[in-house]
């Protein structure tokens, strides 16, 4: 975050203070958050109103800790519990002002870099395999000098601009996860974070029931593309053809990555040791390199050559490339996560979402791992699939049963399909 005055803020938001701000207010010079906990000296806490939780309970908390000031829509509440009026920002909307702040912040920052070194702005999409794909491109950047990615999955509304606002002057690199559940959610998320860089890893059935059909999913994802800055360069998954569909929307160069022959940055030769994790020779226009990937699953290869495709066209040499894939495991909790336990028994925990592709992608990596032993899949429900979900989950039954995986537990009540 950029030192800002709460006036600043006010002006940047749409907002203005609950009470004049005298010459000795703190500005804001630590990170903006959303939960009070993590308010420490000089930060912006936003005091979002929840389904359970509302955070205006929580403002002097905030400020008791250090906060220089905090976002607000309800400033009476705040007031009567004990703050002081001139460290509120007053809003209508604390998400929209958190927005705001954000897409303030960005265009700042790039006004403030020497035009020969440039803030690269990334963003990362795709039905499945963003949060891997943006934990290995936040490793692959880091000879570039300071990067900043999300934790695990901060790719909404409010988990983009919170991320945004964490970079600062000596930032090179902002890797930004952008997720959609309908049309117009990237169309938003860009508005933010306008990206460089605009990386679609697939076109899949994740959230079919929100937004009424794979065309409608496969628009919503082109929003990215067509967000980018002028110039900017799009990064395509060569083997989804939705995804090559939105070429003609980038305004500048075209990337593409793949198994597909006519990829920019492609794989020959993939194979998986008994340990589930991918091998191949990566081709690029910067030349081969043999890769042994850490990750556990060979559908991590498309993950890995999106991220190489975007960290060579940033700059990154290819050995660099190459050793930081060799050396880069599950950084966010709860995807393809194995474990070995002392009776034998290994567990992989791919439970943060399900979707029918990851799910597929998933029972592959299990009965690839199980070298003859008894495989187990406990699967949940796979959820917001509409009208699909019945054929869906069954089509991932017969999935199961195609790959030969011993026993299947499913919970939930879609998962009787």
């Amino acid at each position: 975050m950029i030192t800002m005055t709460l006036a600043e803020v006010a002006a940047a938001t749409g907002g203005h203070p609950a009470a004049p701000v005298g010459d000795g207010a703190p500005d804001v010079t630590g990170e903006v958050v959303a939960d009070s906990r993590q308010a420490g000296p000089g930060a912006l806490f936003a005091a979002f109103v929840g389904e359970r939780v509302d955070g205006h309970d929580f403002v002097v908390g905030a400020l008791d800790a250090g906060a220089a000031g905090a976002l607000v829509s309800r400033p009476e509440q705040v007031i009567l519990a004990g703050a002081d009026a001139a460290r509120l920002v007053v809003v209508d909307d604390v998400a929209a002002a958190l927005g705001a702040l954000a897409r303030h912040v960005l265009a700042e920052l790039r006004r403030r870099r020497d035009p020969a070194d440039p803030l690269h702005v990334v963003a990362v999409t795709g039905s499945f395999g963003k949060t891997t794909t943006k934990d290995l491109l936040a490793g692959l950047v880091a000879p570039l000098g300071e990067r900043i990615a999300p934790p695990g999955s901060f790719n909404n509304e409010i988990g983009l601009p919170l991320t945004v606002l964490r970079a600062r002057e000596s930032t090179r690199t902002l890797v930004l996860e952008m997720g959609a559940d309908r049309v117009g959610n990237l169309d938003y998320l860009t508005s933010v974070a306008p990206p460089d860089v605009a990386v679609v890893l697939a076109v899949g059935r994740a959230h079919l029931g929100e937004f009424g059909g794979i065309d409608n999913v496969a628009r919503a994802k082109s929003e990215l593309v067509a967000g980018l800055v002028p110039a900017g360069t799009a990064v395509l998954n060569a083997d989804d053809p939705r995804v090559m569909a939105m070429a003609g929307l980038a305004p500048g160069r075209v990337l593409t990555f793949g198994l597909d022959e006519s990829a920019d940055v492609r794989a020959t030769g993939v194979t998986v040791d008994d340990r589930g994790r991918a091998a191949f020779e990566l081709h690029t226009p910067a030349g081969t390199a043999d890769v042994a990937l850490a990750l556990v699953g060979e559908h991590h290869v498309h993950n890995a050559l999106a991220a190489t495709a975007v960290a060579l066209h940033l700059g990154v040499d290819l050995a660099a490339v190459a050793t930081a894939l060799a050396g880069a495991g599950a950084a966010s909790p709860h995807r393809m996560d194995v474990r070995e336990r002392s009776d034998g028994v290994t567990v992989i925990d791919d439970s943060y979402n399900a979707n029918p592709d990851s799910v597929r992608a998933g029972l592959r990596a299990l009965v690839g791992m199980a070298g003859g032993r008894r495989t187990v899949a406990v699967l949940g429900e796979m959820l917001e699939l509409g009208t699909d979900s019945a054929a869906e989950h069954a089509a991932v039954g017969a999935e199961a049963a195609r790959l030969g995986v011993d026993i299947v537990l499913a919970v939930g009540a879609g998962t009787a399909a």
